[in-house]
């Protein structure tokens, strides 16, 4: 994978500005069911890293049907992205060392042994951005440009990344 691509760490700076995603799931109804997950770690391979509760629905979910969507909104700096991609359940203690935060003992009071203590791991199969104007001054640039030129992507950097296709 091209993780040195100039577009995938464009990818990477967004993502750890905004930090918390949207991590979409299929339940077995089929319906999409979405709930905010802090990004812990964007790996050097380009995979991306969160915890969870191995007896929890999303856990279930992620079992049944891996493939997953993420979502980052950042409206104060004006930037989204969008991943898709196969998720997989992994406990690796090693791993669970080094990404834990005294903050995650309010969802796992026995800390990074609890059992029940998961890792989710999500490689990126599709990802797409929109990185715009962030600053009020650059919004007012960024919507007078769109009007005259009648070009709504005019200031906003947009790129679809696809990783295994890349050579």
């Amino acid at each position: 994978m091209q993780t040195q691509d100039p577009q995938f760490e464009t990818l990477r700076k967004l993502i750890a500005e905004t930090q918390v995603a949207m991590f979409n799931t299929v339940a077995a109804d089929g319906t999409v069911m979405s709930r905010p997950l802090q990004t812990l770690e964007f790996d050097a391979e380009g995979a991306l890293w969160f915890v969870t509760d191995a007896t929890s629905e999303k856990a279930q979910e992620i079992r049944a049907k891996p493939h997953v969507g993420l979502s980052y909104a950042d409206r104060s700096d004006n930037s989204y992205v969008s991943i898709s991609g196969p998720a997989r359940l992994i406990h690796d203690q090693a791993r669970i060392e080094t990404l834990w935060s005294p903050a995650m003992s309010i969802f796992f009071p026995q800390g990074k042994d609890d059992p029940n203590l998961i890792l989710i791991r999500v490689e990126i199969e599709r990802a797409e951005y929109w990185d715009g104007p962030g600053t009020i001054i650059g919004k007012m640039l960024y919507l007078a440009a769109a009007a005259i030129t009648g070009n709504p992507g005019v200031m906003t950097d947009n790129a679809i990344i696809e990783p295994r296709l890349a050579v």
